[in-house]
């Protein structure tokens, strides 16, 4: 994101477009994240501005059912996890066990609280928000259909943003829907942890709630399409993390797949199924007591009528289409987070709502600024799997198929103090920098407290650090965090 200069807000009080009169200078269509960020900001900068949201409870995804609460259950798995090596420890942890209603009251809790707040944030009155469905009649007006019944009411604006978020992805898979399955949104409920589960999917989601069953002792099989998990990550990154997995005596591990179908298995428990797959050119079958869905989410833009506003979709009619200003193909409306963004993290949504607002208010004369546009150069990206799996910036088979020189240097978590002390010694670390100007462009991890160290690569990357600069700030000893002195040195000297 760029732009030197502090916003300087005038004194206007009407849109650009003058002659018009609009309820609104500003409407966002969904209060999550990405359209908190939004609204925030349009009314920092003087904006008449309304929320129309109509999801059963306020909050967004990211605090209802993603982020926030997979990682309290995984919270949870990794303390089980830890008691189940006590003895690594010379440790003894006697008469362990879990119960799955007490880690959905925490969870609960703990969201109850979250969502408290940002529902607070949502009605304290700074903009309107009006509970309801909203679908776009034209380029400027939206008709919304209220929670609570009541009349539709039609309302006008100047400028909107689109943050309407995600939805599960499913497919057609003969036999699938007459079996119990559950999708994430039931893990993050159910108080039932099952003595064995299949997973299909092999991205993000998929992974850590794999490792959450897997923490607390169910016989989790994962079943991926793709060659390799976390498909669209460097080979070496997904392996690690495979090889991590697998050693599980627990969970086994199937890529290069191809699911035929599924039969729901009478005689077992509710939701027990058989799954039926290709597996490299031999036909397999996996039964378990439940199969969890998770072949990740799309954008939730159904019932939207976004061809009534002229609303333009990507080339695969999937995401809308944005420039890196947020502006769709009508310049007054934008879009944020998981509706169009390439990158589906919560701080890329904020930081895309941000801009969509500045560009809003300043196209509308309401500030004197630069313009400011989105940078997906740091590409971001964790996966709170055990081990933990974080990138940053380009991965090195990226940086390749770009025709640009690279080198890469890497070291193992199994050769390194802290790591070898803490008894976490799967995975590694990696940076990838220019061949010439050995500037670090990327950096990859699989290992112990990976979402937290990679962090430190995030800041080297931002500012366009060399090899050489990063080795000249001093790391602790012992911490996980000078791990990455390693491969650094090394680079200097490919």
């Amino acid at each position: 994101m760029v732009g030197a200069m502090n916003p300087v807000a005038t004194t206007s009080s009407t849109p650009s477009d003058v002659g018009h009169d609009y309820d609104y200078d500003f409407v966002v269509l969904g209060g999550g994240s990405g359209g908190y960020a939004a609204a925030r900001t349009a009314h920092e900068y003087g904006l008449r501005t309304a929320v129309i949201d109509g999801a059963e409870t306020l909050g967004g995804l990211c605090i209802l059912r993603g982020c926030m609460p997979s990682k309290t259950l995984i919270e949870s798995a990794n303390r089980a996890r830890t008691i189940r090596r006590a003895a690594e420890f010379g440790l003894r942890a006697e008469n362990y066990r879990f119960l799955g209603n007490e880690i959905i009251a925490r969870k609960r809790a703990l969201i109850a609280d979250f969502a408290g707040y940002r529902q607070e944030q949502l009605q304290d009155e700074r903009f309107d928000l009006i509970r309801g469905m909203a679908k776009f009649e034209d380029s400027h007006t939206v008709r919304v259909f209220p929670r609570e019944g009541g009349g539709e009411r039609t309302i006008s604006f100047a400028s909107a943003c689109v943050a309407t978020g995600s939805v599960i992805h499913t497919i057609e898979l003969p036999g699938l829907s007459e079996c119990d399955y559950w999708t994430s949104d039931d893990v993050l409920e159910s108080e039932t942890i099952p003595d064995s589960i299949i997973v299909l999917g092999g991205g993000a989601i998929a992974l850590e709630m794999a490792c959450y069953y897997e923490g607390l002792g169910s016989s989790v099989t994962v079943i991926q399409r793709s060659e390799q998990v976390l498909s669209g990550s460097d080979r070496d990154v997904a392996k690690a993390l495979e090889e991590a997995m697998e050693s599980r005596p627990n969970l086994t591990l199937h890529t290069g797949t191809q699911l035929e179908r599924v039969e729901r298995i009478e005689s077992g428990p509710e939701g027990a199924a058989t799954v039926h797959f290709q597996h490299r050119g031999s036909s397999r079958s996996v039964s378990a007591d439940r199969i969890l869905l998770a072949l990740g989410r799309r954008p939730a833009i159904d019932g939207l009528h976004l061809e009534a506003a002229g609303i333009a979709l990507d080339e695969r009619g999937r995401r809308i289409r944005v420039d890196s200003r947020m502006a769709t193909s009508q310049p007054h409306i934008y879009a944020a987070g998981d509706v169009c963004s390439p990158i589906e993290v919560v701080h890329i949504a904020i930081q895309q709502g941000e801009i969509a607002a500045h560009e809003a208010a300043r196209k509308m004369d309401r500030i004197f600024a630069p313009e400011k546009t989105m940078d997906y150069r740091l590409q971001l990206f964790g996966v709170f799997t055990d081990p933990q799996v974080a990138t940053v910036g380009m991965g090195e088979e990226e940086a390749k198929a770009s025709g640009r020189e690279v080198v890469a240097a890497s070291y193992p978590f199994d050769d390194h103090g802290k790591s070898m002390v803490m008894g976490e010694t799967h995975g590694f670390v990696k940076l990838i920098a220019d061949a010439k100007t050995k500037e670090l462009i990327g950096g990859a991890v699989v290992g112990p407290e990976a979402a937290e160290i990679i962090h430190e690569i995030v800041t080297a990357i931002y500012f366009r650090c060399t090899a050489q600069q990063f080795l000249e700030i001093p790391h602790y000893h012992p911490t996980l965090s000078e791990i990455w002195t390693y491969p650094a040195e090394e680079l200097l000297e490919l």
